[in-house]
């Protein structure tokens, strides 16, 4: 597991779980090779399954609607979307002492955009948007409501306006780190930008860890946990986690959208900077400077377009 921050055994789920799971499930796999992946996420664990699969098994309860979720509509969505995303071979049910859903997946190729390299940024940012317009096309009418399902990602940003408060309370008390005042017009801004389109699908996590690159460019879209139907504001928060200058204008001018609707990104942006900047400020100095860097991005254009 070089490169990942988790050790195997993780939230119980370990490799050998896994080995008795697939014998149990599907023996036509049970020979198989498992072993943990390098780069594991928190949501859910994920295991290679010989070369060409993957097993994915959430970490929680609160995670277990995602997997079923995502077992449902990803064979639904993947015609009509530019590039892969997981390929659902097996579906899998409670057992061997684990108590959720689990799946089998097929292996995508590419790193992560966080980890591998993109020749050409605006291209690649093109690429994105040409992905989420692909996804707010197809048929929306019978896919899941934003709500707790997708973390309230699709919904409006209002649901945390307790959280975002908080944090903006606990950061004006340190002097000079965060602007609060400005931070609280750039919330107060997407409060008031209300959705007036119909419901759409989203992602509800475009982030770099999401985005598989290969041979510099995008090759693949994984983890669609938080999607669902409603507002893709929560899509656009790329526009200042991973894109700037040249690529964030490239992404802005390719996705479109209105005022609004960059307002209520900006809300989500805001929201997540704010309360990983108050989580990690005293026992991680390296994630919590790259949240008050998207910090400052958003405030910046918030003052420019806002």
């Amino acid at each position: 597991m070089v490169g990942s921050r988790y050790k195997d055994g993780r939230a119980g789920i370990d490799a050998e779980l896994v080995r008795r799971l697939i014998r149990a499930q599907f023996p036509q796999w049970g020979d198989l090779p498992v072993r943990p992946v390098a780069v594991d996420g928190w949501d859910n664990r994920t295991y290679r399954l010989g070369d060409a699969m993957t097993v994915r098994l959430p970490t929680a309860a609160g995670y277990a609607p995602a997997v079923e979720k995502e077992n449902r509509w990803l064979p639904v969505l993947a015609p009509s979307l530019p590039v892969p995303v997981p390929r659902i071979l097996g579906q899998g049910v409670p057992g061997e002492g684990y108590p959720f859903g689990w799946s089998v997946r097929g292996w995508l190729e590419g790193e992560s955009a966080n980890r591998g390299p993109v020749d050409d940024l605006p291209g690649f940012a093109v690429s994105v948007a040409g992905f989420l317009l692909a996804l707010q096309r197809i048929e929306a009418a019978d896919g899941p409501s934003a709500g707790a399902h997708s973390f309230h990602r699709g919904a409006p940003p209002a649901f945390y306006d307790g959280e975002t408060r908080a944090a903006l309370a606990a950061l004006a008390a340190l002097a000079g780190l965060v602007d609060t005042g400005r931070a609280a017009a750039v919330w107060q801004a997407a409060l008031a930008a209300g959705w007036q389109g119909s419901p759409v699908w989203f992602h509800g996590d475009i982030a770099s860890g999401n985005l598989l690159v290969r041979d510099g460019k995008l090759a693949a879209v994984i983890d669609f946990g938080t999607s669902g139907v409603g507002d893709p504001a929560c899509d656009l928060v790329i526009a200042w986690t991973m894109f700037s200058g040249e690529s964030r204008e490239a992404f802005r001018t390719a996705v479109g959208q209105d005022a609004a609707m960059w307002a209520r990104a900006r809300g989500w942006a805001l929201w997540k900077a704010l309360i990983c900047l108050v989580e990690f400020l005293d026992r991680d100095p390296v994630t919590a400077a790259e949240h008050r860097r998207v910090l400052g991005e958003v405030l910046a254009d918030h003052d420019l377009f806002g």
